[in-house]
């Protein structure tokens, strides 16, 4: 956990006091983007993805667009749960007997954001634009591949378990697409007359877009695939193809195959504001291109390093877990090391 979670609680009764205030986006039509020096749409700087509001639209929400009163009742909900979860811990207790794998961080560590998240003026119950019903489309096949991915994620040996859990990547958060999650929400954009790189927060993975009029994908399949980029107006689009086959099956909010190509739209619509639109056009594991769009914001904060490694020791506890599970003849699937 990097060193800045002290200073990004985000449980503040000033965000409800903005909400309750109807603060709207600062999107005046006649708006422009600044240029860099080399001429193009500066989007250089840190950006914040955190938010309540998540890929897929959940059960609690009917519509894509949620009323403001709506919304202002899930960020309480959210406060007054962080509260609950601020309880000190007893270091005098001894080690806990119930197993309780939620044991973990309590609410001070996380940064989930405070409010659902603010797309074009309009708070969001997903992030998912299409289809309407803000579920990603997995066709009958993709779903049977989409398990046998999730199968393969066993808990014989290191190598079996997926990247976040051996500190090496988070898929979801790295992209494409990028995607908010716990904590470290934070994206770092640089430009170059030929390149730009998207450094992520979590697990401080760097994607490196080539800004080319190269068509043809590379013969390397990059974990992250081959990201192209090119200006259309104040837009950065990237196009990225050439899935490494190993991405398909680790812990992302989008299976993608090799046959997968993403589009993403990186657009300044403000001066702390940055929207970030993708769409995934996969027919091996969808039924349809499906699309999201979300909007970053400018927080004053910086991208910190992430180090997890040092006293870490999830990968041998997972295992450990798994062990006790097989001499006791109990199912991994129940949960051994979660």
């Amino acid at each position: 956990m990097p060193a800045s979670a002290m200073k990004r609680l985000s449980f503040t009764l000033g965000a409800l006091a903005l909400m309750a205030m109807g603060a709207e986006a600062q999107t005046p039509s006649d708006w422009k983007a600044p240029r860099n020096s080399f001429g193009q749409p500066d989007l250089q700087g840190t950006w914040n993805s955190g938010s309540l509001t998540n890929l897929e639209r959940t059960a609690q929400y009917k519509d894509l667009i949620v009323p403001d009163a709506q919304a202002e009742q899930a960020a309480r909900q959210r406060y007054a749960a962080n509260q609950r979860a601020q309880a000190r811990t007893d270091q005098s207790a001894g080690a806990p007997t119930d197993r309780n794998s939620n044991a973990g961080y309590n609410a001070f560590w996380l940064d989930r954001g405070s409010t659902l998240g603010k797309v074009k003026g309009t708070y969001r119950s997903s992030w998912i634009v299409d289809p309407p019903d803000g579920r990603i489309p997995f066709s009958a096949e993709g779903r049977k591949l989409a398990a046998a991915a999730e199968a393969r994620l066993g808990y014989s040996d290191p190598e079996s378990r997926p990247l976040p859990d051996r500190c090496i990547a988070s898929v979801g958060r790295n992209g494409p697409p990028m995607m908010n999650g716990l904590y470290n929400n934070h994206f770092q954009i640089a430009q170059s007359p030929t390149h730009v790189v998207i450094h992520a927060e979590m697990m401080s993975n760097a994607r490196i877009v080539a800004l080319t009029d190269r068509r043809q994908p590379s013969a390397i399949a990059p974990f992250f695939g081959d990201s192209i980029g090119r200006w259309e107006g104040d837009t950065l689009v990237v196009e990225t193809t050439s899935f490494n086959p190993y991405h398909s099956w680790q812990d992302h909010p989008a299976f993608l195959s090799d046959k997968a190509k993403v589009t993403e739209r990186f657009t300044r619509t403000a001066a702390d504001e940055l929207l970030y639109e993708f769409t995934i056009d996969d027919p091996t594991f969808y039924s349809q291109p499906w699309k999201g769009e979300m909007t970053w914001v400018r927080d004053g904060e910086i991208s910190y390093e992430f180090a997890c490694h040092e006293g870490n020791y999830a990968m041998p506890g997972i295992l450990a877990g798994a062990r006790v599970f097989e001499a006791q003849g109990r199912p991994l699937e129940q949960g051994a090391g979660e």
